[in-house]
């Protein structure tokens, strides 16, 4: 039977009412240890996310910004340089490159995916760059400036196709940061490996964001970096704490980024069940593909083969967005835009001078994405009243046309 309550959009409390004893045990501990910054707690994180990860380095941080900045600066990146990253995404991925002293520029995305189009990328560097003959460094023509890196968001849960893109960054010496805010557990399976690898382990660096709503979240902000360079995690806990080597000590100026104990007690707390949960969206996500498939004028999201998505959110597209999320407010059922506007036309990113139409992808995908509910917890009885509202909206919208 179909409830009729009211459908959240993401429900929070369950797994923390679930865990409530072992969560309050990490508030405990804290209080009668006083180990609030760093300390045990943070150590025993970082260790085990790294081995979650598959990577020898985990850093922890205070949110997923300051991973992407920390990343950025530790690489190397300086003032002026250009990072390329997508328009559809969350603006700290940009902020981070522009609070690094570089430039974002953006390459658009791959319809199907919603994430960077290596072509994209190729198409970007052969016709708009050249190799300066004297230093090697890739430079933008028209702005005159060396193009150090690339930032590619996996997005939703699902990973960038990273091969391509990392092929085209050893060719052209590009710093890849992966954007992996949204992708905790993801894998991509590398053609050039043969082999799975997680989300995280691929680039020079990665950042993840620990916000409650993550499919890893903490009580708060947190974030992490992750690395195989034993370099660039010594320069992000270094960066993290006032660049400080060793106390009053500093080697460089920093900041106050650091990942507090009790929140990294309770990250510690939820990761090991967040292979279950990443499964469990991964069999909601299933069973809205089944509901959705043949409902026209929709489209699910595509998983392609070298894919294991997790389902931070799962995102339809219909041309009928905006009348559709109405009609499903007014049925009870809360949903999200992720992401309504394109970075290149905000306000905050004017100054770069992109106009409507530059990323046509990105644009596109805009105008018409519809995040549905979902979280591990998501009863299936919700979830098919979801894909029946939206089935019989549709059809009925499609009949009085016809």
């Amino acid at each position: 039977m179909i409830s009729s309550k009211k459908i959240p959009f993401l429900e929070l409390a369950t797994p923390h009412v679930e865990l409530e004893e072992e969560l309050v045990s990490v508030f405990k501990e804290a209080l009668h240890t006083a180990g609030f910054i760093g300390g045990p707690m943070v150590d025993d994180f970082e260790r085990e996310f790294a081995q979650f990860c598959e990577v020898s380095h985990c850093v922890g941080v205070n949110s997923g910004t300051d991973a992407l900045r920390f990343c950025l600066i530790a690489a190397g990146i300086t003032n002026g340089e250009i990072v390329l990253t997508v328009p559809n995404t969350f603006i700290a991925t940009a902020e981070a490159i522009s609070q690094a002293g570089a430039r974002p520029d953006f390459v658009d995305v791959d319809e199907r995916t919603y994430n960077l189009d290596p072509e994209k990328l190729r198409e970007y560097v052969e016709t708009q760059c050249e190799v300066d003959g004297q230093t090697g460094k890739l430079v933008n023509r028209r702005l005159g400036r060396v193009v150090a890196g690339v930032i590619p968001v996996h997005l939703y849960g699902q990973m960038a196709d990273m091969d391509p893109i990392l092929e085209l960054a050893e060719r052209y010496n590009l710093i890849v940061i992966e954007d992996a805010c949204q992708a905790h557990g993801a894998e991509y399976c590398s053609r050039k490996e043969n082999r799975w690898k997680k989300a995280g382990s691929m680039g020079g660096a990665a950042a993840f964001s620990f916000y409650p709503g993550k499919n890893l979240g903490a009580c708060g902000e947190a974030g992490a970096v992750t690395t195989n360079d034993e370099q660039m995690a010594r320069k992000v806990r270094m960066l993290r704490d006032h660049g400080q080597a060793q106390k009053y000590y500093h080697e460089m100026e920093g900041y106050n980024g650091r990942l507090d104990a009790i929140q990294a007690g309770i990250l510690r707390v939820k990761l090991r069940l967040l292979p279950e949960w990443n499964q469990q969206r991964r069999q909601k996500a299933l069973r809205y593909n089944e509901l959705l498939h043949d409902v026209e004028e929709t489209i699910i999201p595509y998983e392609p083969t070298w894919s294991r998505a997790v389902y931070h959110l799962y995102v339809i597209r219909s041309r009928r967005r905006d009348e559709l999320r109405k009609h499903l407010e007014a049925e009870q059922i809360s949903t999200g835009l992720h992401y309504p506007l394109p970075l290149h036309l905000q306000n905050a990113y004017r100054f770069l001078g992109f106009k409507q139409g530059d990323f046509a992808n990105a644009e596109r995908v805009a105008s018409q994405v519809l995040s549905l509910p979902m979280y591990p917890q998501l009863p299936f009885n919700q979830l098919e009243a979801v894909g029946q509202k939206i089935s019989r909206f549709i059809f009925a919208q499609t009949a009085a046309v016809t």
